[in-house]
């Protein structure tokens, strides 16, 4: 679900993003709401790739976590 979102620019500010959006083809709404959307998906990859790091750098350090990985990624022959 959408929300509205009120943001105070100022004029130097306010006129880039127009001349930006006219030259884009879209209205100034748009532009600002693509701009936020692709900033907001960056920001998660890149918080999704720090959890991830620390997961890889722990299962790399700690014998119990390797261990546990090892046999988890091996098929069993008791199925």
């Amino acid at each position: 679900m959408s929300m509205p979102l009120s943001i105070r620019l100022d004029d130097a500010v306010r006129a880039e993003l127009e001349k930006a959006a006219k030259e884009s083809g879209k209205g100034l709404t748009a532009l600002v709401r693509d701009a936020l959307t692709d900033l907001a998906r960056s920001t998660r990859r890149a918080r999704i790739r720090k959890a991830s790091e620390a997961v890889a750098t722990h299962a790399a350090t700690d014998p119990e976590a390797r261990a546990f990985l090892a046999d988890w990624g091996q098929p069993s022959a008791d199925v």
